[in-house]
């Protein structure tokens, strides 16, 4: 089954914002009910930003017209480090499928996409956050689960 994956552009604003607040909802198993709005207006806005200035790059899948699936990369700076001199870094985010696209290398591909335009930036260190659904995905690719890190939740 042969599938076309498309770079978004600004034009493309409309799904990117709707398979965001899909996959938070699928994420956090939040129902229909609850409210996204903010949320939805807050990814909106980071879309319409980080599209124009290259800080974010999404790749959107389709069977024929059909819309199957997505997966985004967000770009940004640290303070260089010994193992990344640059301080660049990727995070990969909004990795999604429909339910009944699901195994048939959809992610796989856009996963590979995503790096790859990574990767053509130099970047040396990509990250990313799993769901358990997700995890086998990532580990295939070759992520492994990172020991060190911490977080402070407010």
């Amino acid at each position: 089954m042969p599938f076309t994956y498309k770079r978004a552009t600004i034009k493309d604003i409309d799904i990117l914002t709707r398979t965001r607040i899909e996959v938070l909802r699928a994420a956090n198993g939040l129902s229909e009910d609850v409210d996204m709005s903010e949320v939805e207006k807050q990814s909106r806005m980071y879309y319409e930003k980080a599209l124009c200035n290259d800080m974010h790059i999404a790749y959107l899948v389709f069977d024929e017209n059909c819309f199957v699936g997505a997966g985004g990369v967000s770009f940004f700076q640290v303070m260089p480090t010994y193992h990344n001199s640059s301080g660049n870094k990727a995070y990969i985010m909004n990795m999604y499928t429909k339910p009944e696209y699901r195994r048939k290398g959809i992610a796989y591909k856009t996963l590979d996409l995503l790096i790859e335009d990574a990767k053509s930036r130099g970047i040396t260190a990509i990250s990313l956050e799993a769901t358990d659904m997700g995890r086998f995905l990532y580990e295939k690719y070759g992520f492994v689960k990172m020991k060190d890190e911490m977080e402070l939740p407010l």
